[in-house]
């Protein structure tokens, strides 16, 4: 055991050198200062669309997304008491590689000219967006994985998802400014699979041998994390919009929709849970889905009551996951959803696109005015009908779908071969690790249905 844990170490440690190594070489070749920031050297062959903004005002969307990843995402996943100081280290880790690794990848389908990649504030911008879904994606296998299998999982996801985004945005001309489908409901899906794949036969059915309480040190990691995204997770939303209003619209609904979930998980948490008022966790968890299905339609028409109404709906809905379809993926499709994403990135996100769709048939000039450009420019141009518009927005649905499953096959089925380890009890993403053929005991709380979110379930695996 001593020489498998120190071959973990090594593996990891050479595995960082040689990715960072990788990183520096091509950013030495390729990466250069974009001229976005100085009026009149932003050449149209680039896609600069914040470049008639002032650099200021970039920066500070930069800084309210970054937070927002590092902090909010970083704190969420410490609410689970065996995995939280482990898996907060393991989240700085993911997020300092994927920022690097996406500012590549996307450079070169985004910012790529005369060869070189040209960065800026809209660069990094998107390079949070894509880290944001792998730590989504990280959340579905927390416990499930070692550093170096997560940091493989991060490689190859990044270039995936920079693939269905150019795909979507670029190339189908998908409106999707808060991501509910390229960030939320790819992360969730690609991070099922990936699960599914590395799931171990059951020693006995979903045995409850142990109730395990996050208690308070971790309900104030949720306290924290929920408060950051309070504050911002709009700006998240509206971190793409082109101009101020459309910036507004898009805050605006992202806070009525929080608020609207909140309150519905206070209305159903009592019903569902043995519990007088809910746990900060499962505030935590209103929030995302209510961030999440506004990710969409968010810096569109929703009017400020469809925006409640909207989030009410989502509120509902989450924690309903937990009581019911929680229960089922882990029973009938063998999923270990540890952090619970299918509920609070899936769902949601899914909700999300089917509402854009929705929205998008109600767009018209007259509505929308000089906004319409904006939002749906392809429509205002006459290139596309309304109706053609939200057909591209629910076929986007599916192949968002289709890529996250194909691509989290790939990558599980990667991860599983290439490293040859399996995790090993409570170590889980925190680095002992064990030889597949061993077939080691492992405990992996999961949330199961009856619980409150904040109270996890072991789960008995070999």
């Amino acid at each position: 055991m001593p020489e498998h844990t120190a071959a973990l170490r090594l593996r990891l440690s050479g595995l960082c050198f040689l990715l960072q190594i990788l990183n520096i070489l091509l950013f030495a070749v390729f990466v250069r200062y974009s001229p976005e920031s100085s009026p009149g050297l932003c050449p149209p062959q680039l896609n600069c669309s914040q470049r008639n903004q002032e650099p200021v005002f970039q920066q500070r969307r930069f800084q309210d997304v970054h937070i927002q990843v590092l902090l909010s995402f970083g704190l969420l996943v410490a609410f689970l008491s065996r995995y939280g100081p482990g898996s907060a280290a393991i989240s700085i880790l993911i997020i300092a590689f994927t920022i690097q690794w996406a500012l590549l990848i996307q450079g070169f389908f985004y910012f790529f000219l005369n060869g070189k990649i040209y960065v800026g504030a809209p660069s990094m911008v998107s390079a949070d967006f894509c880290t944001a879904a792998v730590l989504i994606s990280a959340g579905a296998v927390l416990g499930r994985v070692n550093p170096v299998q997560m940091l493989l999982l991060a490689l190859l996801e990044v270039t995936l998802c920079t693939l269905n985004e150019y795909i979507l945005l670029s190339l189908m001309g998908v409106s999707d400014s808060g991501r509910s489908l390229t960030v939320h409901t790819f992360g969730a899906y690609f991070g099922l699979v990936v699960s599914r794949v590395l799931y171990q036969p059951c020693r006995d059915k979903r045995k409850r041998e142990e109730r395990q309480d996050t208690g308070h040190q971790t309900d104030v990691f949720a306290v924290v994390g929920t408060i950051y995204l309070w504050i911002f997770w709009p700006s998240f939303t509206s971190a793409t919009t082109a101009h101020d209003n459309a910036e507004n619209w898009a805050v605006l609904n992202s806070y009525l929709s929080l608020v609207a979930s909140t309150i519905a998980t206070f209305i159903l948490s009592p019903v569902l849970y043995e519990e007088s008022t809910p746990r900060m966790v499962q505030i935590q968890d209103a929030t995302l889905a209510g961030m999440a299905v506004m990710g969409m339609a968010g810096e569109m028409l929703v009017t400020p009551f469809g925006a409640l109404i909207a989030g009410f709906l989502v509120g509902l809905i989450s924690p309903l996951g937990f009581r019911f379809f929680t229960p089922v993926l882990y029973s009938r499709l063998k999923i270990q959803d540890t952090w619970g994403v299918h509920n609070i990135h899936g769902l949601p996100g899914i909700l999300g696109a089917l509402l854009g769709t929705l929205l998008t048939l109600l767009a018209t000039a007259d509505t929308y005015g000089d906004r319409l450009e904006l939002v749906f420019p392809l429509v205002a141009q006459g290139s596309r009908t309304v109706t053609d518009q939200a057909f591209i927005q629910l076929g986007a649905l599916p192949l968002t779908l289709l890529f996250a499953a194909l691509g989290g096959w790939v990558t599980g089925e990667f991860c599983s071969s290439a490293t040859g380890w399996r995790v090993r009890g409570a170590g889980g993403l925190t680095g002992l690790g064990e030889r597949a053929g061993a077939a080691p005991k492992q405990s992996i709380p999961i949330r199961q249905a009856g619980q409150s979110p904040a109270v996890l379930s072991t789960v008995q695996t070999q």
